[in-house]
């Protein structure tokens, strides 16, 4: 396969779960802000919102245009905004764009369900967006990315263009997986008294499983409260869990031996030592050790990984793949 159709491709699945995930963001941050914990808290109230661009490296890019961190800014932001190369609106450009690139390489169904999306989200703006309310529309953008999963899935040859649309949505759940975690378990703003802690940890946690839709695979899997450390096993080390570190890497592993023909490739290696690290850990050792230190060495492994696919099977001419790097800001910045 040529190197620009494997990376079309690749970003096409990336750009789509990327949509997808920054949607349940939304949600997520959305639900905290809500806790009545926080109403009487001032400042804390934009903790959440806050909190959300932290973890996708963006707060010093969005205060060059915002003078206040905000529900409507951060929303605007996120979802609408075709400044911001990673808003929804954006995400979803991108992979229509990338899919009409590749026509040949993909079914009608699947670039009519990409073309459908972007034309939908072209006509969503500010007022639209009250019209139909902020939930709805992160449900339709998450609605709309299931629908090319699943025709996807549905429609296309299992060749080398399936396996860099796999490695691509795999590789980019992975990393959210870490971020939507971080997003919580570095919340630097729960009050201080014990039981109104835990009673906002409990609801921040509950929080992060409903937006995953994880909330009856917890309850399935662990049959008991919702804690920190159950909600953190499951979305790291769970391999039940169709959205944990575990299965993603997992799979990535799998796809790019696939793609290697047997040949050992440093790409194959790393993909391996990556899963192997989510498969045998403990959840009482990393959080022992510190949670985001482990959190953030796999974000920069999972960088790596990420740099070494683009080295092995895509075009030298662009630019490296977003994902985690030692800071934040540098996490965050997409291929050309």
């Amino acid at each position: 396969m040529l190197c620009r159709t494997a990376e079309d491709l690749y970003w096409v699945a990336r750009s789509i779960e990327r949509a997808e995930n920054t949607a349940r963001l939304l949600d997520i941050a959305q639900r905290i802000a809500l806790l009545p914990e926080r109403l009487d808290r001032g400042k804390a109230t934009a903790a959440p919102w806050r909190r959300a661009l932290d973890s996708l490296g963006i707060a010093g890019s969005y205060a060059a245009s915002h003078a206040t961190i905000d529900a409507e800014g951060v929303v605007h932001h996120l979802l609408l905004s075709p400044a911001n190369p990673n808003s929804i609106h954006s995400c979803l450009l991108r992979a229509r764009e990338n899919a009409r690139a590749q026509r040949v390489a993909i079914t009608a169904e699947m670039y009519e369900d990409l073309n459908t999306s972007w034309l939908e989200m072209r006509r969503l703006d500010a007022t639209r967006l009250r019209m139909n309310g902020l939930s709805d529309t992160l449900e339709w953008v998450k609605t709309r990315s299931a629908s090319f999963r699943g025709v996807t899935i549905g429609t296309l040859g299992r060749g080398e263009g399936y396996h860099f649309l796999q490695l691509g949505a795999f590789i980019e759940r992975a990393d959210w997986a870490i971020r939507l975690l971080d997003l919580i378990s570095s919340d630097d703003d729960l009050p201080e008294t014990g039981e109104a802690r835990d009673a906002v940890q409990y609801f921040q946690w509950s929080a992060l499983l409903q937006s995953l839709s994880a909330f009856e695979t917890y309850r399935r899997l662990y049959r008991d409260s919702v804690s920190p450390a159950g909600v953190a096993s499951l979305m790291l080390l769970n391999s039940d869990n169709p959205r944990s570190l575990q299965t993603c890497l997992g799979a990535a592993h799998r796809i790019l031996q696939a793609l290697s023909g047997g040949t050992p490739l440093e790409v194959v290696r790393q993909a391996g030592a990556l899963a192997a690290q989510s498969r045998y850990a403990r959840i009482d050792e990393i959080i022992a050790g510190g949670m985001e230190a482990w959190l953030q060495d796999t974000m920069a492994r999972l960088a790596g990984l990420g740099a070494e696919i683009h080295r092995q099977f895509m075009s030298t001419a662009s630019a490296l793949p977003s994902g985690p790097t030692a800071t934040r800001q540098a996490q965050w910045q997409t291929s050309a």
